[in-house]
């Protein structure tokens, strides 16, 4: 079978939520003598981003964001097992802190942009949520993060995001870390006003922008 035909065979088991046809479609591919890095990138990896893109514009639903995000759970889980027997590890873009800030519990929609922008080769590190803005750059220090993104989904929160700007700027990290916020009641105008490097609107957008700053 073509490489042609297996890129499609995965775009289209991510864009159909179809998790046991996208597992198959990896082992075929991995059987078949194909780089499993570049089957996640340029097959599974459109899949979800025009899943993503979908979402955004309001023609498929969280639900089905979610499904499409437990299947690249799995084929990810898939190529970090080949690249761990071969001895490798894939090409890894840059390493991202993320976490929800403290006082918020709300997490689901961290959740997703996490497991969408690990698939784009992001080492992305999940500190959960109710997350203290002094550990979130702490962890991001210790681990010599590329970026930090952080999520408010209350009103009363989003100042714990202007913190982290603040604690960036006590450091000297300003600059060296690039930042990145979203969450329901976050706006691009917010996150300029704090001193953000971007904002996100949504996981798609959020993948895009992330690519972005590390480029």
């Amino acid at each position: 079978m073509s490489k042609e035909t297996i890129l499609k065979e995965a775009i289209e088991a991510v864009k159909k939520c179809k998790e046991e046809e996208a597992v198959d479609v990896m082992n075929r591919a991995i059987a078949e003598g194909l780089d499993p890095v570049e089957v996640l990138s340029e097959g599974f990896s459109v899949g979800i981003r025009e899943v993503g893109d979908l979402f955004s514009r309001g023609q498929v639903f969280l639900p089905e964001l979610m499904l499409a995000a437990e299947v690249m759970k799995s084929v990810s889980a898939i190529v970090d097992e080949e690249m761990q027997k071969s001895g490798k590890d894939a090409d890894k873009k840059g390493v991202m802190v993320l976490a929800t800030v403290e006082g918020d519990v709300h997490d689901i929609g961290k959740g997703i942009v996490a497991s969408i922008i690990k698939t784009q080769g992001i080492d992305v590190i999940d500190l959960g949520r109710d997350v203290p803005a002094d550990t979130i750059v702490a962890k991001a220090e210790e681990l010599g993060a590329d970026i930090i993104g952080s999520s408010a989904l209350l009103t009363t929160t989003m100042g714990e995001q202007k913190k982290i700007e603040e604690i960036l700027e006590a450091k000297g990290l300003k600059g060296k870390m690039k930042t990145i916020v979203g969450g329901a009641p976050v706006t691009e105008r917010f996150a300029k006003r704090i001193g953000a490097d971007a904002y996100a609107e949504d996981a798609a957008e959020g993948v895009e922008k992330v690519l972005a700053l590390l480029a």
